[in-house]
């Protein structure tokens, strides 16, 4: 095999020729390219695969087909159609940047790097994919795929989560960009790194890039890139009430802020076992009901977030007596409504154990 030098500019040409070829065919690359849709689908792609996307950014634009029509949803109809894609501060960062948009851009989405860095929810790669793909701006969009393939194709050997690897890494993309072909570059990228330039085992036998490929010549293509582990997340157990009322089950709203804000749950308390059921029952009442709780499980759940786990013990309880006190936090909510609430993150798969 002859090993090819790299050089500036020489390789962005054979990736924009297999991109022509094996582009993959998704809803929001509909022209003319929509800097609304283009910014729902980057939104809803961080830290989700495609194909857990595409239905959700369809009904997304079903319910909200305009800028107009998302900021003026209630925030408890954007969480219920954002629920399932989980990250739920995603959602909640679009609704008040496009509803910032409305007000101080008059509707538009800002065209500068400066500008559009200002609106919540938006980074550094989310404003170089808008900005290249939706407005064609020689901008780079550097993720996680990004930093895999140039590891490799440039054999860098060292931890790509760096902040002085990023950046280094950055630079090297923006030699690659071709000019007024910055959106397309960026997207071939993408699904260079979906399709062949991909984790663990990458697809080199049909990669363009083969021959100047560094980590392939070295035969150490399935070593890079370099990550550094992350420490192990902190588990917390926490017991799950279900409490039922004449068909209703009574649920709990989140605090405005912090995980999973707003978002509705059944009653639950970190702990386990006879001291978490007890501690659900005191929780009862101090809002003013009485509750009888089996003393067997319904089922166990494990939820893991981006810095902890929730390991839950379910129960199923029966409302015994009392009066809710009055309040937003508490409602009770008819079994066969269960899918009209924003759910708090595994709380809405529980309601399969009892539907």
């Amino acid at each position: 095999m002859v090993i090819e030098t790299i050089n500036e500019r020489q390789w962005s040409p054979r990736l924009l020729a297999w991109f022509a070829q094996h582009r993959r065919d998704l809803p929001w690359r509909t022209e003319p390219r929509d800097p609304y849709h283009v910014w729902v689908a980057e939104i809803m792609l961080q830290q989700t695969k495609v194909e857990a996307v595409r239905p959700y950014y369809e009904n997304w634009l079903h319910v909200f087909p305009t800028m107009e029509a998302l900021a003026a949803a209630e925030p408890d109809e954007v969480l219920r159609q954002w629920q399932g894609l989980g990250y739920y501060s995603r959602a909640r960062n679009l609704h008040a940047a496009v509803r910032e948009v409305m007000t101080k851009y008059g509707g538009t989405v800002p065209q500068t790097a400066k500008e559009i860095r200002t609106l919540k929810g938006i980074g550094e790669y989310t404003a170089g994919a808008i900005l290249s793909i939706a407005y064609g701006q020689d901008e780079t969009a550097v993720d996680g795929n990004v930093l895999r393939i140039f590891a490799r194709v440039y054999g860098i050997a060292r931890n790509i989560l760096s902040s002085r690897v990023k950046k280094e890494i950055t630079q090297l993309v923006a030699a690659q960009l071709p000019t007024g072909k910055a959106g397309m570059f960026n997207e071939a990228l993408m699904d260079f790194g979906a399709m062949v330039c991909i984790p663990k085992t990458p697809h080199c036998e049909v990669c363009p890039l083969m021959t100047m490929c560094r980590a392939y010549c070295a035969g150490r293509e399935k070593e890079l890139p370099i990550r550094v582990t992350r420490k192990k997340v902190p588990v917390e157990n926490r017991t799950v009430v279900m409490i039922r009322k004449q068909g209703a089950w009574l649920i709990h709203r989140r605090p405005p802020t912090g995980l999973l804000a707003s978002m509705w749950e059944f009653p639950n308390v970190p702990g386990k076992g006879p001291d978490g059921r007890e501690a659900v029952r005191q929780l009862l009442a101090q809002v003013g009901g009485q509750v009888a709780i089996e003393s067997h499980p319904l089922a166990t759940r494990e939820h893991v977030f981006s810095h902890k786990k929730w390991r839950l013990t379910i129960y199923a309880g029966t409302w015994c007596g009392g009066t809710l006190l009055s309040g937003k936090e508490w409602q009770w909510l008819p079994i066969r409504a269960y899918t009209t609430v924003p759910w708090a993150g595994p709380h809405g798969k529980l309601t399969a154990l009892e539907a």
